[in-house]
């Protein structure tokens, strides 16, 4: 495990997901933080995610990762939410082709489903909570408008980046700079509403 920066407050992002981790690392950068995550503790279990929402799945990430490793943790859970599928892949879009599926599995499926679909309407939505040992400390959400291309378009990002073209604009996700999409999105709005309680929580500790 990363050893510890002298007198500088750590939170653990609650994650093994690389791309996740390094989206995050670049959202929180302004930070005065050591930032940690889960692949600095490769003996703790993957949480199951078994909640019908994103608060409640990443609520039992936060709380877990932060019971174990007694540090604050900020955990998220992030949908696709797809207007002409009723609302799929909703909480499931990390795993919408099936179990161990890969992202180009996902996009693929979504394409495929909307083939020939004139209403491609979508909106991801990500919740993010902060949660200490002793429970969760706040949650806070981001929701970015969009809809679906008909094909995959630019090589940035990952997971459904390929496909979702947020409005207003032309450009999806990964047409984007890291730079651009960090600006606008669904997760940066959650982070963003995150900051003030961050600060809050490193003066007092």
């Amino acid at each position: 495990m990363a050893e510890n920066q002298v007198g500088m407050f750590r939170l653990l992002i609650a994650s093994r997901n690389p791309d996740k981790i390094a989206e995050i690392r670049e959202l929180l950068a302004g930070l005065e933080v050591e930032l940690l995550s889960l692949l600095d503790f490769p003996e703790f279990p993957a949480t199951v995610e078994d909640q019908p929402t994103l608060r409640g799945n990443a609520a039992k990430k936060a709380l877990e990762a932060a019971r174990h490793t007694k540090l604050i943790c900020l955990a998220d859970d992030t949908g696709l939410f797809i207007h002409a599928l009723d609302g799929q892949p909703g909480v499931l879009a990390a795993r919408f082709a099936g179990e161990h599926c890969s992202y180009k599995d996902n996009r693929d499926k979504a394409l495929l489903l909307l083939k020939g679909v004139p209403d491609r309407r979508a909106e991801f939505r990500t919740c993010a909570v902060l949660a200490a040992p002793d429970g969760v400390v706040t949650f806070r959400e981001g929701v970015m408008p969009g809809r679906i291309s008909a094909e995959e378009l630019g090589a940035n990002g990952f997971g459904y980046d390929s496909i979702f073209i947020p409005d207003p604009g032309d450009r999806t996700y990964a047409q984007m700079t890291d730079a651009e999409k960090n600006s606008l999105s669904h997760r940066a709005m959650a982070l963003e509403a995150m900051l003030p309680v961050l600060h809050e929580l490193m003066e007092t500790k």
